[in-house]
């Protein structure tokens, strides 16, 4: 569909970022971003917004920051934003995807080797905490880190130097440590596969970015900001059937999925998509498989009671019914075939109305 076709009457405009759908959103929109090269966080979520007015200040500061979140929240778009807002914007951003570096490399890979520290070792070579001397060095999944190894890390932390892997000799580093975990490091903890001097010292401004099911009025903007940016030639329009099911879907990988999807739509549609033009997985967003999505906290928890992840589920199954009725409450005790009166008990119960 090109900008000068008509759209469909039950259709809104979600696409390029500077279509009219988003000139009436603007106010509300929060963008962070120091400069082009920077990817903007944006959100109208006022959670999110009291998290980045928070994060900006932290910028300002040189504290260690550990940043929260399920996988494909956004850590690294964070600890991007971190490092450029910071007086060390202009030195070097080293990042390290921990889970994908083997445990025995990652030594030499951080801490650098001189010759003939082992097989092959042909030259001395510098570890990535040299070359993000003066920095900020962003370890990414430090949930990952090998406990062997964690004695080395937290040294280099506090005392700001290391020992090349089969040096003897101290080497002077100056960085800003990033770190990032999908699990709470507590846990690990209190199984011994994660130090608790370490963990305090990468804890010193803990940052919690939530789930995109807990900020579901992003969910729309986001995917302009993505058709957007994927191509910006066209003109996309969500119906609203295809509306209604991006916001009921529960988003296990975040926003990371959404922007998969988005990336998929730019390529695939034609330029009004409806619910057929959505994949698979995303249509067949059954409540059964809302809860176990959505509720996977919950459900994996083992410190909470059945009683609380009866309460979760609950509550997450009300959240569901009622914006697939569009907060009809009428509706909504009919998909979940319960009494009005029992339904409307229940939003009450948990504070979903007043």
């Amino acid at each position: 569909m090109t900008g000068k076709e008509q759209a469909h009457p039950n259709t809104t405009m979600v696409g390029t970022a500077n279509g009219p759908a988003n000139k009436e959103k603007a106010v509300s929109v929060q963008t962070l971003t120091m400069n082009s090269e920077i990817r903007p966080i944006v959100t109208q979520n006022a959670v999110m917004r009291t998290i980045l007015r928070q994060v900006e200040t932290i910028a300002k500061s040189d504290s260690s920051v550990l940043l929260l979140g399920e996988t494909g929240v956004g850590k690294e778009l964070f600890a991007d934003f971190i490092h450029h807002s910071s007086v060390r914007a202009g030195k070097p951003h080293v990042k390290v995807e921990l889970a994908a570096l083997p445990h025995e490399l990652l030594e030499s890979e951080l801490f650098g080797h001189d010759r003939g520290a082992f097989t092959g070792a042909f030259n001395s070579r510098k570890g990535l905490f040299e070359l993000a001397n003066g920095g900020t060095l962003f370890l990414d999944d430090i949930d990952d880190f090998p406990v062997q190894l964690q004695p080395k890390l937290l040294r280099a932390i506090e005392a700001r130097e290391i020992f090349r892997l089969g040096g003897t000799a101290s080497i002077r580093v100056d960085i800003r440590l990033i770190a990032a975990t999908k699990v709470d490091l507590i846990d690990l903890v209190r199984c011994g596969s994660f130090r608790q001097d370490l963990y305090y010292r990468i804890n010193e401004v803990p940052v919690e970015i939530p789930p995109l099911r807990q900020r579901r009025d992003d969910i729309l903007l986001l995917a302009s900001a993505f058709l957007g940016r994927f191509d910006a030639n066209r003109t996309f329009l969500l119906a609203e059937d295809a509306q209604r099911v991006l916001l009921s879907y529960s988003w296990p990988g975040n926003v990371r999925e959404l922007r998969n999807v988005m990336r998929r739509l730019a390529v695939l549609a034609e330029g009004e998509v409806h619910e057929q033009d959505l994949p698979p997985e995303i249509r067949s967003n059954t409540p059964l498989r809302f809860i176990t999505q959505g509720c996977t906290q919950c459900l994996e928890n083992e410190k909470l009671s059945f009683e609380e992840v009866v309460r979760c589920v609950e509550r997450n199954l009300l959240e569901h019914a009622m914006r697939q009725a569009g907060s009809n409450r009428a509706k909504a005790a009919r998909l979940l075939k319960m009494k009005s009166s029992t339904l409307r008990d229940k939003l009450k119960r948990y504070r979903l109305i007043a």
